[in-house]
C-alpha cells in the first residue's frame, strides 16, 4: 500500500503505478432497473454536489466528507425510484500522491453510509484517479462515462441523466446524448431530483 498523507505533507505514492483506465468499484455490470423506472442510469458527480468541496484541496480522511444539506434525501428519492445511480468523479489527489486507493474507499464507505440514513444507495462508482493529460477519463473526457455505460450495456444514453456543480460534468454527458441538470449553492441536488422526479416523490 502506498504512503498515506496527513494534509500539508509531502506527496507520497498513490499505491500501484496507475495504468490509463478508470477505477470502478461495483459489481462487474450493472442489472437494469425494473420496467417503468424513469431513468436507466442517474450519474452523480461527487464534490460539490453531494459533499460540500474543500477548496484548494482534496477530500482525503472520512472525517472530512460533509454531505451538503439535502443530498442523502436527494439520493435517497433517486433509489426509492428504482434509479440506477452511479457517482462519477475526478481524484487527482491519488495521482499527486495526496492519498492512495484504500483512503478513497475509506472516504466512500463514509459517504454511502451517510446516504444510508435516508435509504438511499451507489449502485457504483467510476473514479478518475489520474493528473491532466494522462487518461481519457478525466472529466471534461467522456471515459467515466463510457465506462459507466460499458458496465451497463442495456442502457440507452437517451434515458440517462448527469447531476454536477460544473461544465466539466455536464458536457460529456451532453455529447453522449444524456440529460444533464446542473447544481449550485442556490440550486441544490434536492432541486435537481424534483426536475427528474416531480415534487411528490416516489
Amino acid at each position: 500500500m502506498g504512503a498515506r498523507l496527513v494534509r500539508g505533507g509531502r506527496p507520497g505514492h498513490a499505491g500501484p503505478v496507475l495504468t490509463p483506465s478508470p477505477w470502478w468499484f461495483g459489481p462487474p455490470a450493472l442489472h437494469p432497473p425494473a420496467e417503468g423506472t424513469p431513468f436507466d442510469l442517474v450519474l452523480l458527480d461527487r464534490d460539490g454536489t453531494l459533499n460540500v468541496r474543500v477548496p484548494d484541496d482534496y477530500v482525503t480522511r472520512p472525517e472530512d466528507l460533509e454531505l451538503l444539506p439535502g443530498a442523502a434525501q436527494a439520493v435517497g428519492r433517486l433509489t426509492r425510484a428504482g434509479c440506477r445511480t452511479v457517482l462519477v468523479t475526478n481524484q487527482r489527489g491519488i495521482a499527486r500522491g495526496l492519498m492512495d486507493r484504500d483512503a478513497l474507499v475509506a472516504v466512500h464507505a463514509r459517504l454511502e453510509s451517510l446516504l444510508r440514513v435516508e435509504g438511499g444507495r451507489l449502485d457504483a462508482v467510476v473514479v478518475c484517479p489520474h493528473g491532466h493529460g494522462e487518461c481519457g477519463c478525466r472529466k471534461p473526457l467522456d471515459g467515466l462515462f463510457r465506462e459507466a455505460l460499458r458496465r451497463a450495456s442495456w442502457a440507452d444514453p437517451a434515458r440517462c441523466v448527469m447531476v454536477g456543480d460544473m461544465p466539466s460534468d455536464l458536457e460529456p454527458a451532453g455529447r453522449l446524448g444524456m440529460r444533464t441538470e446542473r447544481v449550485a449553492v442556490d440550486r441544490p441536488v434536492g432541486d435537481a431530483v424534483t426536475r427528474l422526479l416531480g415534487p411528490s416523490g416516489h
